[in-house]
């Protein structure tokens, strides 16, 4: 299978790319480091779920205030 340029994975693949080199500008290490116990890698994440529900309510409520029927169930 042909790779597409600008197909939807691509751009995961970029934004990855994106976001590793700003985070190691930013905080100095990959996710290669090995100073987190596993217990902290398990907060970090969820609090990155927890970011991510708030942003999802967010998106319904902005698509319930524009009339368009989301179902949450």
């Amino acid at each position: 299978m042909a790779t597409i340029p600008g197909g939807i994975e691509d751009i995961v693949i970029a934004r990855i790319q994106e976001r590793r080199a700003k985070g190691l500008l930013k905080y100095g290490v990959t996710m290669e480091r090995t100073d987190l116990t596993r217990k902290e890698w398990l907060n970090h994440a969820f609090e990155e779920a927890l970011d991510l529900s708030i942003y999802l309510q967010k998106l319904i409520q902005l698509e319930e205030a524009a009339g368009l029927t989301v179902t949450a169930e």
